[in-house]
């Protein structure tokens, strides 16, 4: 047989004395040698490693040599490493070299390495393995392997038996190490067990010692790469006969959930059209909302909000089509015109971040005449909400970013700003194997009347897309119609709609029904990548899959035929194409309308699928238990069907097979007696047509209570079916490949996530090698995929998407090879995300959009109904002979449990198992079937169907009869269960777990009253018969599936959950002793339905029964406990190892107890409880008066297990003690986790801050970096030890990238905290100080102090806020494109290298181009002090207030299910509040020698009394933001009520009228009593004329965590000290009393002020300015700035430091208790607290909302010049215009003011002279003018609308009897509008065209501006067109300016402007029409006239001579 080994003998010239060891790697696998202790100079390695290889050896592979410096703590180093390629190798098959390694830095070093390397080739085929070669197990140099390693190997990575070859390569290494790992079943928990010869040296640096000697027999195995026995699902497993079982049974997805879309239109621009007035209509689905009506007007201002409610499916959600469409002019009478809609489907908008669109324009388009290009844009918000979805809203403040539309579309990162438009062609040909969908009965009057059998169906096919439909013919009466037609749809491209349903569907004529539905998905079947392909598919066969196929008149799984939930049976196959052509819109022969068109096509070839082949299903029931008692105990058989083959009741109709399978000269009566087998006198050879598909009937045997099972014992049914499929292996097996690779990723990422979760060492090295593994997969699917043959039916889409998975898997491989590099503690999380994000990628790939052979569904069938079904993808059973594309279930037992069909599955139904079946299964063509036995267990004989001759092999079983049989024990561990699902109404559970294993079950004892029970009881299974070879059984064993029930006094035990488990094996030869026995307790997580319902802590042995029976078998320990009867309690090697513990509890009190069977709870009582030990607190004497506890500290001992992870969990109970020694169960809390109270020493030591421990809850930081409930919000958790005496700056890991230093050293700051700062940076503050010195003179007038106030804090601190948020998003994409950069470079090679560099380049000449301009538009910020916003509620921020206080939420009653989620809040009956804190015994002296150490109080020292105390509460509300609209206006009138206890101050009298936006600017105050008042409840509610108000969402802060917490959350503190002005100081105590008090508790000495502005606390000195201004601007001496500087620096203080609240304003969700986690908006607010018991605070801050400031606009309309002639004169053709100017404020456009007209300018001059005056309400801060105005006649009062200050001019042609002509417009924004031209002849379109590039000016800034502007229109083409300029003067004034100096309208006084100075012409109409018309007709054509007059003269003349001509010649005739 081939292979490779490798003959390490010594490496030299080591330097140094350490020990060694080396790592030989080939082909991705590595060896390890063993370790050479103390070498010098010279490692003598001497061993031989071995590659047994399957494919043959290339010349280009390598193989590495790595030595290491052996440690057995630290992580190995590497010495050097020798690589070479083995070309020689390969040509001579022998080679011995010495040679120098290189380094890391790939430089030569001296020592040297000797090896020998022979290569065995094999002449002829591949040579199969026998078991004893598989791996090379060392030499037993210690006896330490005493058991059997042979049967130890048997296994084979790649299930092959031996003597059959072997097609794989080196994956299956990998695989059999894993096994070897598995089995020997690593245990999490492992305590060494002592062994004599334990001298041995240690291998690797892994977990313990018994994984080393494990690894060391895996020789194999990389650390990497070892997985652990994944403790939650079943075991790996070893030999693969058996597939894993999926132990999530889902409900299928079709149940609908809440979603809610909220929707803001807040303005449009550029609407193609004149002087319209638009309406945006929102339409989705079938709802549509109106915004309102904006006259004249072409870019109108809304700002309205809309908010759609669903109950859908979230399929049908996400299908859902938004479409925002503008209407022009639509009043009640007509529906207006259509300017342009767009539509997207909700699914895009869900899978945006934070699933939203926020301030993004979309761009309209006219769906009538797709070539006219873009009709105006829209800007909206468009965020969808899910339940338990919260959408982060980005701050709201003055938006001046997005008015730049190209940047800012609507459309998912990456589309095209420009989209064009296409046509999706979507051809139907034809369909076959259509159900009834009619019944018999009228088939067979049909018959009698026309006497011709007909097909009972008459379909036709629907396609949806982008919510357009559009239909094929109906082709009646057609199992098998053919239609070859075509639906065309016009959509843009690419279209916002992922995907296209089509649907067959039977006309009928009451109502069509869908037969079966099938969705593309676009993205399956494009790729948008460089080298990506447009939407193509098929020609190819799509399977719908529906409900079953009988038919019925009311069908009750209709929903499964319209796409909802998983089909429960074949429907149909349908042959469809889809293709895309982008259309060129200028070409003039386009339609252009985009109505869906239907065609017809021409017919394809019958080969264009693919040639038709046939298929063998083979299936084998191994066992059929769990069968649900309800189904009665009639027989029971099996039905497996492949597409309408094998399906017996509603199965084929014949016409359908025969197309199929017609072979030369057979009729057709003839095939359908061979499919139903029925005839006896066919010929033999064709009998093995025959199918055989359902099992024999059998009547069912008890199990127990619940469940019966089929007695199959030693005969096993088997089934087989042939069939004809077009063959189309190839798609699958590719997708088979990527599906392996991601199910290994999957496994590898549990491993890691299960590492983290236990805490155990080097997660990243398991990341490693998972990135390992998946490289080496992606690299083996590109060599695999490339033999893809040109095989008949490849389509386009085939072809594209091989390149593209190639092009993936091959970049997925690089990146992941990248990767591995880079994978280091500190970049791990990130390197993990990317790692889940390549699983995802993984798993698009994997989804075959063209389907090929249907899917196999296996039904249980009872009285010749079907009962349960399971449905197995045919992909995961095909066979192939490359091992890599086999599916993943092919030829192997699989567990199949088997569930309700369609809605009947959703709910209790779903979870409880109708069947669970041991089923095996294959599936490929009939020519390869000789393999289909291979993969069952060993030691059967066949039985073939009575009839066939025995010349016949070739016939597949009926029946397996099994000779081989062996007899197990089972003992199955049952220890205890955690976090149960809550099942009854006291919010417990009364559990027992119940314990299946093949036909037997057993049940644990039931425990009353528990979430966490403790059954700590052996269930012994005797005389368990397993059928097949004892080897193979041993490496895989059957699954146990273990379900745990509630009892219930009355009625049935109900369902809590089920898990599954593998049980460790011992043979009768087999040693039972360590390493696998006694084995571990393991975590097996307890799953119902979909959703965890606990876990279960157990260990599962089976043992075989030898000859000598059962006394051989390891005895069991039988129970002394009399009192437990006869139960067996787990025996002693495999219950956990326990110490002494004592747990101390905090009892401080209970809040919000409900009401318990309507009665009051008046003396409560707290029970804790702990592994059966427990305290009682003392009774509350009366719940009303005091819910505190008298005595404050208990504590008890208790033993628990040493192992943290084991601990059981602790179960707090509230009991009401009633009259006569009666108690009731309040409620009850189970603390799962006991970790975050474990109290550890403080290490004396160490100088870290934070880390000198308090309690671990909080106090403490841990050391490792995972630091619990944060101890402070930006302490590091790897804090850094320096000499006392530095102040060092320490910031929270997260901010460390994103901030350079987080004490903002702001230019302006008084306070100087000396900070170790490198040099430069304090240059660069010291530049940045000069530059806004430079900055602030302009705006020096804006910091007077007087005009700033609490407002302008606010929104300076947004700003800072949002610059934050910049940054950050910054400085995230720039490290995600330098990644993207690095990976690109390292794996593209040079060409890729320039363009990266390129890229880079252009960026950052960008980026200066930004800052430069940035530099000049971003005004210079006056210094203002700032406060903090909190976009979140302050808790986050803070741990929730817990650093020593902990609340408990009482539940009761029972718990809801996943989808019923919102119920666990209306199971909270109250909250305990408490702590704890555990510590084992005994505890160090230390402690409790400290000094004022209280010994009742233990480990809670210093923490205040818990007497009721008074408070003064504060609360101030700033604004609310995105409230759900209440009204049916859309719109809401909110108000805030305020609830604390008993007292409730609602605001209505002030509610703010119709705004969804409301600024409260608000402070209530309220006095109240902690603890009886201590939730403090702050609502919003709807104002309502009449009726009830309604709530619109609330939030409740509990103020007693924050008023006792060591962060002082009493009163935020300030940044800056100052007495008086807007940042008046609030506290009543001042920061040296704050500080002085916080000193004293922290038992600190007190701060020590110095001179020149020092301050020492606790060993830190802190600098700051020490004068301070009073009113009156005197300075005097303080120490307030110091003393606030050392607050604002807290937790750089030792020991006792945190990080102080700072004043801030927090942001909370609303909530509806109506609407479950759904947000209803958010409120701004804070709340300060102030005892009573000190001295009164001062006055309430003002922070009512700013008054807006009345100013006057005048507007002084001088001349217009250039303006377009629009009127032809009636006489004369003259052009002329009667020109008058309009202009108003935007949203006054019911103010609006009129010019006189200029009649008849000829010139397009008019002169005005005119005034206009524009009164109007402003908000400096905002930049929003405010209009109060009543939205219709029938309002109540007035609305207050906030609108961007807008000035629109535009330019009217007067008309007398028609309207007046639109001519052109401007609009002036009058914070940034162009500076006006001097001269009209400057004045161009260039000042609108490019307005951004231009300086713009603001009137608030310049108050007076004079100039010329153009005036605007778009023609028909929709160019910009230049219609006329204006000469304007803007004058803007305040109201008091205003006051003084009148100005009157248009000209009249006072202060009139002059009569313009207008051509006479203009009036002379009315003065002598006449000589008007003789001036006109002389001033226009006196050419023309005199030209006329000469004619006629000469005409006249002629004339004459005419005349006269005769006469003449008559008398010179004469001579007269």
């Amino acid at each position: 047989m081939m292979a490779l080994m490798v003959h390490l003998k010594t490496v030299a010239h080591l330097r140094g004395k350490s020990d060694r060891i080396a790592k030989v790697t080939f082909r991705g696998l590595s060896f390890y040698s063993r370790v050479a202790e103390n070498c010098e100079d010279v490692a003598p390695f001497n061993e031989v490693f071995r590659w047994p290889i399957a494919s043959r050896l290339d010349g280009n592979e390598m193989l590495e040599v790595q030595v290491y410096n052996y440690s057995k703590v630290f992580s190995n180093r590497l010495v050097g490493t020798f690589s070479m390629v083995l070309q020689k190798v390969a040509q001579e098959g022998h080679l011995q070299l010495t040679d120098t390694m290189i380094d890391d830095n790939n430089t030569s070093i001296k020592t040297s390495v000797t090896v020998e390397i022979r290569y065995q080739p094999m002449e002829g085929t591949v040579g199969s393995w026998s078991d004893g070669e598989f791996l090379d197990v060392p030499d037993d140099r210690d006896g330490i392997f005493t058991f059997e390693t042979d049967s130890l190997l048997s296994s084979h990575g790649s299930g092959t038996s031996p003597g059959r070859s072997l097609q794989g390569t080196i994956p299956t290494f990998r695989k059999a190490g894993k096994g070897v790992f598995s089995a020997m079943k690593l245990s999490k928990i492992r305590s060494p067990r002592e062994d004599p010869k334990r001298d041995e040296p240690a291998v690797l640096d892994m977990v313990d010692d018994w994984d080393r000697r494990a690894m060391r027999i895996a020789g194999s195995i990389e650390p990497d790469t070892v997985s652990l026995a994944s403790v939650t699902a079943v075991t790996t497993n070893v030999s693969n006969k058996r597939s894993k079982p999926d132990i999530k049974m889902e409900p299928s997805s079709g149940r609908p959930v809440d979603y809610q879309i909220s929707i803001t239109i807040v303005e449009a621009r550029q609407l193609i059209g004149l002087n319209m007035d638009p309406v945006v209509c929102v339409e989705i689905g079938d709802e549509k909302k109106y915004t309102s009506m904006k006259e004249s007007t072409n870019c109108p201002y809304y700002n309205e909000y809309f908010v759609f409610d669903f109950h859908v499916p979230p399929d049908v959600m996400f299908d859902k089509i938004i479409k925002l469409s503008v209407i022009h002019s639509k009043n009640l009478l007509r529906s207006g015109t259509l300017v342009g809609s767009f539509k997207m489907d909700v699914g895009t908008v869900y899978s945006q971040p934070e699933h939203q669109f926020y301030h993004k324009w979309a761009m309209l388009s006219d769906p009538d005449d797709i070539t006219a290009g873009c009709k105006g844009y829209v800007k909206c918000d468009i965020a969808v909400v899910g339940k338990g979805d919260n959408i982060k809203t980005p701050h709201k403040a003055n938006e001046t970013e997005e008015d730049e539309i190209e940047g800012n579309l609507l459309l998912p990162e990456g589309f095209p700003v420009e989209r064009q438009w296409a046509r999706f062609y979507v051809k139907i040909h034809r369909a076959e194997g259509l159900p009834k969908m009619n019944t018999s009965i009228m088939a067979n009057v049909k018959k009698a009347f026309i006497g011709e059998n007909r097909d009972l169906v008459d379909p036709y096919v629907q396609v949806q897309f982008a919510g357009q439909k559009g239909k094929t013919s109906v082709q009646k009466s057609s199992y098998e119609p053919i239609w070859n037609e075509q639906v065309v749809f016009t959509e843009l491209f690419p279209p916002l709609c992922k995907r296209i349903k089509v649907q067959i569907r039977d006309s009928d004529k009451v109502n069509d029904v869908a037969i079966g539905t099938h969705f593309i998905d676009l993205r399956k079947i494009s790729n948008d990548g460089d080298k990506g392909f447009l939407p193509t598919l098929g020609p190819a066969w799509v399977n719908m899959y529906g409900s079953t196929r009988q038919y019925s008149l009311m069908d009750e799984h209709q929903d499964l035929n319209d796409g909802l939930g998983e089909g429960v049976s074949f429907r149909a196959r349908l042959l469809l194409s889809v293709t895309l052509e982008v259309l060129d819109t200028t070409s003039p022969e386009l339609t252009c309308s985009t109505e869906v068109q239907t065609d017809l096509i021409s017919n394809i070839s019958e080969s264009a699928t693919g040639k038709v082949d046939e298929f063998f299903l083979f299936g084998s029931f191994l066992e059929a238990t769990m069968i649900d008692r309800k189904i009665g105990d009639k027989p029971i058989s099996f039905e497996i069907t492949i597409g309408n083959y094998g399906n017996q009741i509603d199965g084929i109709s014949s016409r359908s097979s025969s197309k199929k399978k017609k072979k030369d000269g057979e009729s057709e009566e003839e095939e359908n007696e061979l499919i139903q087998n029925s005839s006896d006198e066919e010929p033999e050879e064709e009998r093995d047509l025959a199918s055989v598909s359902t099992t024999p009937a059998m009547r069912p045997v008890v199990t127990d209570r619940n469940y019966f099972h089929l007695p199959y014992f030693e005969k096993k049914p088997c089934v087989y079916i042939k069939s004809w499929w077009q063959d189309q292996r190839r798609r699958l097996y590719n997708s088979n490949m990527m599906d392996k690779i991601a199910d290994k990723l999957e496994e590898g990422l549990n491993d890691v996530q299960e590492i983290i979760k236990t805490e155990k060492a080097f997660p990243e090295r398991r990341l490693r090698g998972v990135l390992e593994e998946l490289s080496v997969g992606c690299s083996r699917f590109v060599t695999l995929a490339n033999k893809d043959l040109n095989q008949a039916g490849r389509t386009k889409l085939d072809r594209e998407r091989l390149k593209a998975c190639m092009r993936e898997m091959d970049s997925m491989g690089q990146q992941a090879k990248q990767m591995r590099t880079q994978v280091k503690k500190n970049t791990f999380k990130d390197k993990l995300k990317l790692a889940q994000n390549f699983l995802q990628r993984l798993r698009f790939l994997a989804d075959e959009p063209q389907h090929s052979i249907p899917d196999v569904f296996v039904w249980m069938m009872s009285n010749n109904k079907r009962i349960a079904y399971a449905r197995i993808p045919s992909k995961d059973i095909l066979y192939s002979i490359v091992d890599e594309e086999t599916g993943k279930d092919c030829g192997k037992v699989k567990a199949v449990f088997l569930k309700l069909p369609g809605k009947k599955g959703f709910g209790h139904a779903g979870w409880t198992v109708q069947a669970k079946l041991e089923l095996y299964l294959w599936l490929g063509l009939n020519k390869q079937k000789k393999d289909f036995l291979s993969g069952l267990p060993n030691g059967f004989e066949e039985v073939k169907a009575t009839k066939s001759s025995p010349a016949l092999q070739s016939v597949p079983p009926v029946t397996l009869v099994y000779d081989m049989k062996q007899v197990f024990q089972l003992r199955a561990h049952m220890y205890q269960a955690r976090s149960l699902f809550a099942a009854d109404s006291s919010g417990l559970s009364d559990p027992f777990a119940r314990v299946f294993f093949s036909t037997h079950s057993q049940v644990t004892e039931i425990l009353n009253e528990t979430l966490c029970p403790t059954w700590d009881q052996l269930l012994v299974f005797d005389d368990v018969e397993l059928f097949g070879e004892a080897s193979e059984l041993r490496d895989d064993p059957p699954i146990i599936v273990i379900e745990f029930y509630d009892q219930d006094t009355v009625g049935k035990a109900e369902f809590i959950g089920r898990t599954f488990a593998k049980p460790t094996i011992k043979m009768c030869d087999e040693h039972y002793g360590p390493p696998r026995f006694p084995p571990q307790l393991e975590y097996y997580q307890i799953y119902r339905g979909n959703c965890l319902a606990g876990e279960l802590l157990a260990a599962f042995e089976l043992l075989q029964v030898g000859q000598g029976g059962r006394a051989e078998l390891p005895p069991i320990e039988t129970s002394t406990d009399s009192e437990r009867g006869p139960i067996i309690p787990v025996p002693m090697g495999i219950r956990p190892v326990l110490s002494r513990y004592r747990i101390e509890v905090l009892f401080w009190g209970l809040r919000d107890l409900k009401r318990i069977n309507l009665a009051l709870v008046d003396r409560p009582r707290v029970d804790i409880e702990c592994a059966g030990r427990g305290v009682q607190s003392a009774l509350i004497q009366n719940y009303k008066k005091n819910p505190n506890f008298g005595t404050l500290v208990k504590w008890f001992e208790v033993d628990l297990p040493e192992n943290e992870l084991l601990h059981p969990p602790l179960n707090i109970r509230v009991v009401d003690c009633r009259a006569f020694g009666r108690y009731i169960l309040v409620g009850s809390h189970a603390v799962t986790s006991l970790r975050r109270f474990i109290y550890s020493a403080p290490d004396k030591n160490s100088n870290h801050w934070a880390t000198a421990a308090k309690l671990m809850n909080g106090y403490m930081v841990l050391a490792n970096g995972g630091s619990l409930p944060r101890a402070s919000p930006s302490v590091s958790s790897r804090t850094f030890s320096r000499p006392a005496g530095d102040v060092i700056l320490n910031m929270d890991n997260e901010t460390v990238r994103k901030m350079d230093t987080v004490v903002k050293l702001d230019a302006m700051s008084d306070a100087v905290v000396k900070v170790d700062m490198n040099e430069e940076e304090s240059k660069d503050n010291q530049k940045k100080k000069k530059k806004k010195k430079k900055g602030g003179a302009e705006e020096e007038e804006e910091t007077d102090e007087s005009v700033l106030d609490w407002w302008s804090k606010y929104f300076a601190s947004i700003e800072t806020l949002k610059e934050k948020l910049r940054a950050q998003e910054a400085a995230q994409a720039e490290a995600e494109e330098r990644e993207d950069l690095e990976i690109l470079v390292e794996t593209g090679g040079p060409k890729l290298r320039d363009k990266a560099r390129d890229r880079r380049f252009i960026k950052d000449k960008k980026k200066g181009k930004d800052t430069a301009d940035g530099t000049e538009r971003r005004p210079v910020r006056p210094k203002v002090d700032e406060l903090v916003v909190y976009n979140k509620e302050l808790e986050t921020e803070y741990g929730d207030f817990e650093d020593w206080l902990h609340t408990f939420n009482l539940y009761r009653g029972k718990a809801g299910d996943a989808d019923e989620h919102a119920q666990d809040d209306d199971r909270i009956v109250g909250r305990f509040k408490g702590s704890l804190c555990m510590y084992k015994l005994p505890l160090s002296e230390e402690i409790t020698r400290e000094a004022g150490y209280d010994p009742n109080m233990g480990m809670f020292q210093s923490i205040p009394h818990n007497d009721p105390i008074h408070v003064l509460v504060r609360v101030y509300v700033v604004r609310a933001t995105d409230l759900h609209p209440a009204d049916i206006n859309g719109k809401a009138d909110p108000y805030v009520a305020i609830k604390l206890g008993k007292s409730e101050v609602k605001d209505k009298e002030n509610y703010i009228s119709k705004q969804l936006n409301p600024v409260f600017g608000k402070s209530f105050d309220i006095e109240a009593t902690f603890p009886m008042e201590s939730m403090l409840t702050v609502s919003v509610y709807d104002w309502d004329l009449v009726g009830t108000d309604d709530l619109i969402g609330e939030t409740r802060i509990d103020l007693e965590n924050r008023f006792y917490s060591k962060y002082r959350a009493t009163c935020g503190i300030s940044s800056h000290y100052s007495l008086h002005g807007y940042n008046i100081w609030r506290d009543p105590m001042k920061p040296s009393q704050v500080l002085a008090r916080l000193c004293k508790e922290g038992k600190m000495d007190p701060p020590v002020y110095g001179p020149g502005g020092m301050v020492q606390v606790g060993g830190r000195v802190f600098q700051g300015p020490t004068d301070i201004e009073d009113e009156n601007g005197l300075k005097k001496q303080t120490e307030e700035h110091l003393a606030l500087t050392v607050l604002n620096h807290w937790e750089e203080i030792p020991r006792v430091g945190c990080k102080l609240v700072s004043e801030h304003v927090e942001t909370r969700p609303l909530l509806n208790p109506d609407k479950p986690g759904i947000e209803q908006g958010r409120i701004e607010m804070w709340v300060d607290m102030f005892p009573m018991d000190s001295p009164a605070p001062g006055p309430a801050l003002d922070i009512s909302p700013r008054k807006p400031k009345r100013y006057e606009l005048r507007v002084i309309i001088w001349n217009t010049d250039e303006v377009i002639l629009e009127d032809d004169d009636y006489f004369t053709g003259e052009k002329s215009s009667d020109i008058f100017v309009r202009g108003w404020l935007k949203g006054q456009q019911e103010d609006k003011q009129d010019t006189d007209v200029h009649y008849h300018s000829l010139t397009g001059e008019g002169n005005f002279n005119w005034r206009f005056v524009f009164p109007f309400d402003y908000l400096m801060a905002e930049e929003k003018i405010v209009i109060s105005k009543k939205e219709s006649m029938f309002s109540w009062d007035e609305t207050e609308y906030k609108i961007p200050p807008r000035l629109t001019m535009q330019v009217w042609d007067a008309d007398h009897f028609s309207a007046d002509d639109f001519l052109g417009a401007i609009e002036l924004d009058l914070n940034r509008f162009p500076r006006g031209a001097k001269t009209a002849k400057q004045c161009t379109l260039d000042m609108i065209r490019k307005e951004q590039e231009l300086p713009t000016i603001s009137i608030f800034k310049q108050k007076r501006v004079k100039g010329w502007w153009p005036f605007v229109a778009r023609d028909e083409n929709d160019e910009m067109e230049l219609t006329g300029k204006v000469e304007a003067e803007l004058h803007l004034v305040t109201a008091e300016e205003a006051e003084k100096s009148p100005v009157g309208l248009g000209r009249n006084e006072p202060d009139p402007l002059e009569k313009p100075n207008r051509p006479d012409t203009s009036l002379m109409w009315f003065l002598g029409p006449l000589k008007a018309m003789g001036y006109f007709i002389w001033h226009n054509y006196h050419w023309l006239i005199l030209k006329v007059l000469g004619a006629l003269l000469l005409l006249l003349m002629l004339g004459v001579f005419l005349y006269s001509l005769p006469g003449y010649l008559v008398k010179k005739m004469l001579g007269a």
